[in-house]
């Protein structure tokens, strides 16, 4: 079926930056076949009247840990809350039905939000994708490998046997690419991180890691001569396989080094900064060439899943550390939380509106009382704009929000689905009341 959608402003995010006031879109078969400006085609089964709104690709989330939306709210203040009652808390009560319904609700949230593809690192991640394909999200999901018990998984070991069968499993899927996914570079023995690297390998897909985010993780390798890059390095995992995640205390070493090996970086401004760990040297990466895009992190370390958020908080904490107004000009910002989160995950037909491209495209209204005037639309997206402003996304070229809502189910439904789920989560957290 032929979709045109007409009456937008489009926002190509090519490499001029190419807009079209009044233009139009033409999608059939999952992809992007022509655009133009002016008379739209006419041929189309269906037409979307854009209304003037801003018309871009989807945006790209290259870090989450969607499922833990039971998570949300617990100890935002409570420092090393990682130790003190998450990893204790997960081993306890997480549950298979947790992971698969804390992603469906978290789907919907992405998708409300203008997101149509995610990287994912959490448990029992075969139900994660199976959820996000049942939500029309695209996504790149790892299963956690750590060396402790964990859910699902007594040792690295059995987590490295689930990863294998994520990737047999949707090898060639058009929705779900899986990944590798150690924990961190202090949390995952170097034996199971190794291991990591030959699966990815193996199987020509990308590895993440949180690495240079925690103080304790640069004090550990500082006494060992090492930082969390060169020890990853040493391990052979710092190369074109490589979305390390946070990357907050990179070196300027460390940035020369990735940028030699073709490594890539995935910035979450939003949980940087609510945790007091500092700002990522972002300009130094982007100066390097290095491949970044925005991520969310999960709903419990960053709390909103949308990249309006992570825009604002990347821009202002940006050129507030660099004490520059001009660095990174909002046209760059929506690159990164489009095309350039495409190009960190290796997506080559993702993060533009062109001919052949997946039609996987965010329509932003410009009727909220913060979107007028608007003389330059990258600054309306990252200053003014917010999840509540997204009035369509379509994904596949199937239309998954209309008029701000899910076609497909209600949010509130996702919501009572996993309310349903969480009584004994929720008994299990109460030992932890004092803290959280």
């Amino acid at each position: 079926m032929k979709t045109l959608l007409k009456n937008a402003w489009i926002l190509t995010m090519d490499d001029r930056y190419t807009e079209k006031k009044d233009g139009w879109v033409l999608v059939e078969n999952g992809r992007i076949t022509d655009l133009g400006e002016g008379i739209a085609p006419t041929d189309a089964e269906e037409v979307v009247d854009c209304g003037g709104g801003l018309l871009l690709p989807g945006f790209v989330n290259t870090h989450c840990h969607a499922s833990m939306i039971p998570f949300r709210t617990m100890g935002d203040d409570c420092p090393d809350r990682l130790r003190r009652f998450l990893f204790p808390l997960e081993q306890e009560a997480w549950t298979e039905s947790l992971s698969r319904l804390g992603a469906r609700y978290a789907a919907g949230e992405m998708l409300l939000s203008g997101i149509t593809t995610v990287a994912d690192m959490y448990y029992y991640e075969d139900q994660v994708a199976e959820a996000f394909v049942e939500m029309g999200i695209r996504s790149f999901p790892g299963e956690t490998v750590i060396s402790q018990r964990a859910p699902g998984s007594e040792t690295p070991e059995e987590a490295l046997r689930r990863s294998r069968e994520l990737l047999e499993r949707w090898a060639g899927s058009e929705w779900v690419h899986p990944i590798l996914a150690p924990h961190g570079t202090t949390t995952v023995h170097p034996e199971a991180l190794v291991a990591c690297q030959e699966l990815a390998s193996t199987y020509h897909t990308l590895l993440t890691i949180h690495a240079c985010e925690m103080d304790y993780e640069m004090q550990f390798f500082r006494e060992k001569g090492l930082t969390p890059i060169t020890y990853l390095d040493s391990l052979g995992l710092c190369g074109p396989h490589l979305l390390a995640v946070h990357c907050i205390h990179l070196s300027p070493e460390d940035i020369s080094l990735m940028a030699e090996r073709g490594a890539r970086v995935s910035t979450c401004p939003g949980s940087n900064t609510k945790a007091g760990k500092g700002v990522a040297p972002i300009r130094e990466v982007a100066a390097a060439g290095i491949p970044f895009g925005f991520g969310t992190d999960g709903p419990s370390s960053g709390n909103t899943l949308n990249l309006f958020d992570q825009m604002r908080l990347f821009a202002v904490s940006q050129k507030t550390a660099c004490r520059d107004r001009s660095l990174f000009p909002a046209r760059e910002i929506v690159r990164f939380a489009t095309r350039g989160g495409a190009e960190a995950l290796g997506m080559t037909d993702a993060g533009q509106i062109r001919p052949g491209f997946l039609a996987d495209l965010t329509l932003v209204s410009l009727e909220g009382p913060s979107l007028f005037p608007v003389y330059n639309p990258y600054s309306a997206l990252v200053y003014g704009a917010s999840a509540a402003d997204v009035s369509l996304v379509m994904t596949g070229g199937e239309i998954r929000v209309r008029n701000g809502r899910l076609t497909s189910v209600s949010l509130a439904d996702l919501r009572d689905e996993l309310e349903a789920a969480m009584p004994p989560f929720r008994r299990a957290a109460q030992k932890y009341a004092e803290i959280i």
